[in-house]
């Protein structure tokens, strides 16, 4: 192009923005002021350290640890909560008139009933994600939950990860304006599910892993719903695990559009980044997988890089609990209800629908998995 243009407007010409001061907004975990609970967790594996760690930092009270294998509550307990009592049928923990809320961090296939007993005996439930594989069993625990009068949440606990709780506190103050575009690209590698019952799973990183970020996309684009959403999923050369450790989705909405690529088994510089785009401002953050440490926000203002205090393991955790607890002391619907968790379900199951079909598929349309 030899033809010179005065302003040098070029599409890839960099723009020169001004450097602001980041908005102070409230994205640490939510505290309730006064209720504080007795709380049980049914399921004591490995992640259930992550949640007591969380909750006894934050002084909530555990009063009950309830797991098949007593020697695994039994070690827990000694942890972090010695006064707390051990059990190994989770009828205990109905029966309990000082337990008003229950974490359940279970797997999906005894968690549904789990679900259906502790709202049947009058207790507030914290489920583990993924919240279920079928929506229709999901809509019918969100009816339970309604008709009992209690709260039933989902432990999207990638919400208070510090960087996507600063972003969701950026779209509740409308910064970013209309959204246009959400691009999310993850590098890790996920061979340690070798020999764990995830390497069961085919559809192991766009199901339990994904979850997460299709949730932080549904976020994102609050009410609008997908139109349609393509995936792939291909295995890596040298994997030594079966499922697929390559993944990608498009997702379609009314003018926007959302990228998610998950790459698995990269074994070197893992790296996650985010890029929201809107009509006013874009977002940024980027940094180690679950620990973005780079954030930035940029609108007509100029550029602010956002410190921000905290980590993903296990603020998002505490965000979890936290915001039902809250929600239960105000009298209103959590942040991460289940009734509106369903629709990142959604979202995810068309994604597995898609990437094993080869074609787009709908969001809402595919109303399980598995």
């Amino acid at each position: 192009m030899s033809e010179s243009r005065k302003d040098d407007a070029r599409e890839l010409k960099a723009v020169e923005v001004s450097m602001t001061s980041a908005p102070d907004l409230p994205y640490q975990p939510p505290v309730p002021k006064d209720y504080n609970p007795g709380i049980a967790l049914i399921g004591c594996g490995g992640i259930a350290r992550n949640h007591l760690d969380a909750y006894k930092q934050r002084g909530y009270r555990i009063v009950a640890l309830c797991d098949s294998k007593p020697a695994a509550a039994e070690v827990l307990k000694q942890e972090f909560f010695p006064a707390a009592d051990v059990c190994t049928n989770p009828q205990a923990i109905w029966e309990r008139g000082d337990v008003e809320v229950v974490d359940l961090a279970t797997h999906p296939g005894m968690r549904l009933e789990l679900i259906r007993s502790a709202l049947k005996a009058g207790k507030h439930v914290l489920s583990q994600k993924p919240f279920v594989t079928d929506i229709a069993i999901g809509r019918e625990l969100v009816k339970l939950a309604d008709e009992n009068e209690l709260k039933l949440a989902v432990n999207q606990n990638g919400r208070w990860a510090p960087y996507f709780a600063y972003l969701r506190e950026v779209l509740k103050a409308g910064l970013l304006g209309d959204i246009v575009s959400c691009d999310i690209n993850i590098t890790w590698d996920h061979s340690w599910i070798k020999g764990t019952r995830f390497e069961e799973l085919h559809h192991v990183v766009l199901y339990d892993f994904a979850i997460h970020w299709f949730d932080i996309v549904t976020c994102v684009f609050g009410e609008r719903r997908a139109k349609h959403v393509f995936s792939q999923v291909e295995k890596s050369l040298a994997q030594e695990i079966d499922p697929p450790l390559l993944a990608n989705s498009i997702v379609g909405y009314n003018g926007g559009q959302a990228t998610l690529a998950f790459r698995a088994h990269t074994k070197f510089d893992p790296l996650e980044s985010t890029v929201v785009t809107g009509t006013k401002g874009v977002f940024r953050s980027s940094g180690p997988p679950c620990s973005n440490d780079k954030v930035s926000l940029t609108t007509e203002a100029g550029r602010a890089n956002v410190s921000l205090s905290g980590n993903w393991f296990n603020d998002g955790f505490a965000g979890s609990m936290g915001e039902l607890l809250c929600s239960i002391e105000d009298g209103r619907e959590p942040e991460n209800s289940a009734a509106a968790n369903l629709r990142s379900l959604e979202l995810c199951f068309a994604a597995i629908a898609s990437a094993d079909s080869g074609s787009p598929a709908i969001p809402g349309n595919v109303l399980s998995f598995g």
